[in-house]
């Protein structure tokens, strides 16, 4: 894969990060609000289980930013 490609897969690991860490945060304040569309309506153990699947993904982000951080920069070497 090329920089671009490296680059590209950064920005969605960002993207996640602010996306899941930003609905992880406003449940915490609002256990009843619906986060995201109620898109994770589904996941069992309500308010709990859903702050630790918005949390996981968060960090899921992170690592794949990261991770298309370095190899970005390997290739352009």
């Amino acid at each position: 894969m090329g920089k671009g490609g490296w680059l590209g897969t950064q920005i969605v690991g960002m993207v996640a990060v602010a996306v899941f860490a930003q609905a992880a945060i406003r449940s915490l304040f609002d256990h009843s609000a619906t986060q995201l569309w109620g898109a994770f309506d589904w996941v069992p153990g309500e308010w709990g289980g859903r702050l630790i699947v918005f949390l996981l993904l968060a960090a899921v982000g992170v690592v794949l930013a990261g991770w298309a951080h370095d190899r970005g920069k390997q290739v352009s070497r």
